[in-house]
C-alpha cells in the first residue's frame, strides 16, 4: 500500500468534499494500493479545525496556511481555499516542491492562471485541476465514443451550465459576488467548466463571441462567514454585486465544428445543470448532471431505430462497478470526486502528468479571457494561450 502524505488548505464545503474522497480510496478502490493519509489542515475559521481533526482524521490543525506548506512530511497540498488566494498558494506549494492540486479556475483571472500554471511548470511538480465533470462515468463513455469514431465528425457542440445558488435575491453577497475576491464570477467560476467540457469532448476553440450580465445587483451582507447557499432577511443592509451572473458565447472549435456556450447562476428553472449536446456525422450524444447517471445516445449506424435511446449508468462503465454494482444504480457528485481523487494520486504515484492538470486550466482560462475581450469590443476575438514562456 503506498501512502500519500495529504495537506489541505481551506476547510468549507469543498475541502470537506476532498477530503472525504481521499477518505473513501482505499474503501472503494482497495487495488489501487493508494492509501491517503491526511496529515495537516489549514483554515481561518476554529470550528472547521475541529470538526477535520476530530471527525475527518486530519493530524493537525492551524489557522496560518504557511504552517502547512512548509511542513517536510508531505507529498501533497491541496488548495480549496477562495480563488483570490490560489496564487500566493500554488507558489509556495511549488517553491517546496509539492505535487499541487488547485480547484478551478485556479487563477482568479485567466492572466493569473498562466503565472500559475508557469511556477508549477518551472518546479517540475505533477499538478491537478478540480474539473470534477469530466470524470462522470457517462462522460467517459462520450469521450470515448468521440475518440474511436463512432459519433463521426463532431459538428456542433452545445454546452450549459445553468446553477440556482445565486438566484435566490436574498442569497448572501458572499465571497463568491465580489470581483476583488472572486476575481470574475460566472465566467470563472462555472463557465470554465462548460469551457473545459467543450474541450475535453470537441477540442481546441478557435474563436468567440461573449456577452455578460449581471441579474441580480445587490445582495445582503454576510454577519459571519456566510456561503453563497446561505441566506439573509428582507430589510438587511446589501451590498453591491460586482462580477457578473451571466455569460453567453458562440465559439468556433479548431475542427470546423461550432457552437453555444451559456452560464448564468441567477436562473430560475434549472438546479445544477452542467449539461452537453454534442453531435457528429454518424451521431449524438446528450448528458446531463442534473441526470447524472444518464446518457442520451443515437448511433445512427449502430441502432435498429432513428433518434436518441437511453444508456443509463451501470457497472460496465469506467469506476462506477468500484462504487455501486450492477446496471441503472446511482452515483452521486461526490463519486465523481473520488474517482478525481483517485486518478489525480495514481498519477502522483506513477510521477506522470495529471489530466486535467493546470495546462488544462491553462487552455480554459485562454478561452475565457476571450471571451472578456469580446466583452469589450463588442465582436469576435481569437482565443490566444496565455502560456508564460
Amino acid at each position: 500500500m503506498r501512502e500519500v502524505r495529504i495537506g489541505l488548505i481551506g476547510f468549507g464545503w469543498m475541502g470537506q468534499a476532498h477530503s472525504r474522497s481521499y477518505r473513501n480510496i482505499p474503501v472503494y478502490f482497495p487495488s489501487e494500493g493508494i492509501n491517503p493519509r491526511l496529515v495537516a489542515v489549514s483554515d481561518t475559521v476554529e470550528d472547521r479545525l475541529e470538526l477535520a481533526t476530530n471527525n475527518f482524521g486530519f493530524e493537525t490543525g492551524n489557522t496560518d496556511w504557511r504552517q502547512v506548506i512548509e511542513r517536510d512530511d508531505l507529498d501533497v497540498i491541496d488548495i480549496t481555499a477562495p480563488n483570490a488566494m490560489h496564487q500566493e498558494l500554488v507558489e509556495a506549494a511549488a517553491a517546496a516542491g509539492r505535487h499541487i492540486f488547485c480547484e478551478k479556475p485556479v487563477g482568479v483571472e485567466p492572466g493569473a492562471t498562466a503565472k500559475i500554471e508557469a511556477a508549477a511548470r518551472s518546479a517540475g511538480t505533477i499538478t491537478g485541476c478540480g474539473y470534477n465533470y469530466r470524470w462522470a462515468p457517462m462522460v467517459q463513455y462520450t469521450k470515448r465514443l468521440i475518440t474511436d469514431g463512432r459519433l463521426g465528425e463532431v459538428t456542433h457542440y452545445r454546452g450549459r451550465f445553468f446553477s440556482m445558488y445565486g438566484r435566490d435575491r436574498l442569497g448572501l453577497l458572499s465571497w463568491r459576488f465580489l470581483q476583488n475576491e472572486a476575481g470574475y464570477g460566472t465566467l470563472t467560476d462555472i463557465m470554465s467548466h462548460t469551457v473545459d467540457m467543450a474541450l475535453h469532448l470537441a477540442g481546441p476553440i478557435k474563436r468567440v463571441v461573449a456577452v455578460k450580465d449581471i441579474f441580480v445587483k445587490q445582495r445582503p451582507l454576510p454577519t459571519g462567514a456566510g456561503t453563497h447557499y446561505d441566506r439573509g432577511s428582507p430589510g438587511d443592509p446589501t451590498g453591491e454585486v460586482t462580477n457578473e451572473d451571466y455569460v453567453g458565447a458562440l465559439v468556433e472549435f479548431a475542427s470546423g465544428a461550432r457552437g453555444t456556450l451559456e452560464a448564468d447562476r441567477s436562473i430560475f428553472g434549472p438546479q445544477s445543470s452542467m449539461a452537453f449536446e454534442v453531435n457528429g456525422s454518424k451521431g449524438a450524444a446528450s448528458w446531463d448532471h442534473e441526470k447524472l447517471n444518464q446518457l442520451k445516445l443515437y448511433l445512427a449506424e449502430e441502432q435498429s431505430n432513428d433518434g436518441y435511446i437511453e444508456v443509463l449508468a451501470g457497472d460496465a462503465f469506467p469506476h462506477q462497478g468500484n462504487i455501486v454494482p450492477g446496471g441503472g444504480n446511482s452515483l452521486g457528485y461526490e463519486d465523481m470526486k473520488v474517482i478525481e481523487a483517485l486518478e489525480y494520486l495514481k498519477s502522483v504515484v506513477a510521477g506522470k502528468p495529471h489530466h486535467p492538470g493546470f495546462d488544462d486550466a491553462l487552455a480554459t482560462a485562454s478561452v475565457l479571457h476571450a471571451m472578456t475581450m469580446s466583452w469589450e469590443s463588442d465582436g469576435w476575438e481569437d482565443v490566444v494561450s496565455l502560456r508564460i514562456e
